[in-house]
């Protein structure tokens, strides 16, 4: 068919290259040729179900595992903060479920608009099931200020990317995953946290305020967080805080976003105190070099009660 005829027919012509490399050919047949095996062998060898949750239910009793399964993201606003699976539980259970296939394609770069144009993709061979996205990937990195930050650096344009696409990825293998199979890995990966490794809930307790100590966040904002003092803890409160933990180092919340200011003492915040009143003299708040006791009556005396008034005032507003 003719241009002339397309365009009569009411399409519009596609432009199509005159010739095709002999790579180019070479890689097409190679693709389709791929894609043929691969479909082949996953009908040949289909799916044990049992055998793949039992696999499932043996890899999410890890530690290790459960500890990166889950994420905890503050968006702020009305949306607050948002959990659920993580792209590491997500690949473990398409391991485990076996003829999947999936990955993240950097489709073009376009350096001139600073962008880059992905595709992220999750395939079920066997049922011949697929779930892809194509998505604009800015090649900015947000600061904490909310203000954008243009990358040059080819490896920091990739690893932007990577980051990007991992959760594209994530949502595309859930989609082609069982609800039953994945749900009930969570569960278990739940569980899993709760029981902490078989150790003590003491001596998690320890380690779970050790290791936010080192981050930054006091024993009291912990508690604050929870409800409850320390000694009150449930294995439930130290998955939740593990959970936070795991999204601090991966840098998806900020102790800001996550935990109540510290409580500081007007006494941490060096307040001015009252000069020692004279041996046997009441201490009885601020006084001048001419009074033993604050007189009412004496400009130096309110000036000096004024001026800490003023100070503790401002220490106990930056304390709240």
């Amino acid at each position: 068919m003719s241009i002339a005829e397309t365009v009569q027919n009411g399409a519009a012509p596609v432009a199509l290259p005159s010739r095709v490399g002999q790579g180019t050919a070479v890689e097409q047949s190679r693709a389709v040729a791929q894609v043929q095996a691969a479909m082949f062998v996953a009908q040949q060898y289909p799916r044990n179900t049992q055998a793949a949750n039992a696999a499932m239910r043996e890899t999410c009793k890890i530690q290790r595992l459960a500890e990166k399964a889950f994420f905890r993201f503050n968006r702020g606003g009305e949306d607050g903060v948002i959990t659920g699976p993580t792209v590491h539980l997500a690949r473990e259970l398409a391991r485990c479920w076996g003829n999947i296939e999936y990955g993240l394609i950097e489709m073009r770069r376009d350096d001139e608009h600073g962008q880059s144009e992905m595709q992220a993709f999750a395939w079920d061979i066997e049922r011949n099931t697929r779930n892809a996205s194509t998505f604009i990937v800015p090649h900015v990195r947000w600061t904490k200020k909310g203000g954008a930050k243009a990358l040059a650096d080819p490896r920091d344009i990739y690893e932007n990317n990577a980051s990007n696409g991992a959760r594209r990825v994530r949502e595309a293998i859930f989609a082609v995953l069982p609800l039953w199979f994945t749900g009930e890995a969570q569960d278990i990966c739940m569980e899993t946290l709760q029981k902490g490794g078989g150790l003590p809930l003491a001596q998690r307790i320890t380690n779970c305020v050790e290791k936010f100590q080192d981050a930054g966040v006091s024993l009291d904002q912990l508690e604050r967080k929870v409800g409850l003092s320390s000694g009150k803890w449930t294995p439930v409160d130290l998955a939740q805080l593990t959970v936070i933990f795991g999204s601090l180092q991966r840098g998806e919340v900020r102790v800001e976003d996550e935990f109540e200011p510290r409580h500081v003492t007007v006494a941490q915040l060096g307040a001015p105190t009252a000069p020692k009143a004279p041996e046997g003299a009441p201490a009885s708040g601020p006084r001048c070099e001419k009074h033993a006791q604050p007189d009412a009556t004496c400009d130096d005396c309110r000036a000096e009660q004024a001026a800490v008034d003023r100070q503790l005032a401002t220490a106990e507003a930056g304390a709240s």
